[in-house]
């Protein structure tokens, strides 16, 4: 398992580790080149069978000088701690860092892990944010 070392307390560092170690478990099994669609509901059903709660598709208010715009869904928020985006694309690009920055910005959580599917390995289409 991939080791880092972190500011986060041991418990929120073990969410991630036990959230990425599920997510290996998913491509394994199911590989590169599906839509996230498909990856999204195997790692729903991953973290089912491991007990890990979450909330997929959680919406978070998006304000803007005070007003309310909208609301933003984010594909999982693992045990209410740690944001999860699922992407299925040929490469990461600073845009999609920059989404999961906002992302926690508006979920006002502090760990996020961006995950591109579309790899022959995982860890090489993992990105791991911390605030």
């Amino acid at each position: 398992m991939l080791r880092v070392d972190s500011p986060l307390p041991k418990d929120l560092e073990a969410i991630i580790q036990d959230t990425i170690g599920h997510c290996i478990t998913v491509h394994r099994e199911l590989g590169p080149g599906l839509l996230e669609a498909i990856y999204s509901r195997a790692i729903g059903l991953e973290l089912t069978a491991n007990s890990v709660p979450y909330e997929r598709e959680k919406q978070y208010p998006v304000h803007y000088r005070g007003e309310l715009l909208c609301n933003q869904r984010l594909d999982f928020v693992i045990a209410g701690q740690v944001v999860l985006e699922i992407k299925s694309i040929e490469r990461l690009g600073p845009v999609h860092h920059a989404q999961l920055l906002n992302y926690l910005r508006v979920s006002q959580l502090r760990a996020g892990l961006l995950m591109n599917f579309n790899v022959a390995v995982l860890r090489d289409g993992m990105k791991r944010l911390v605030l």
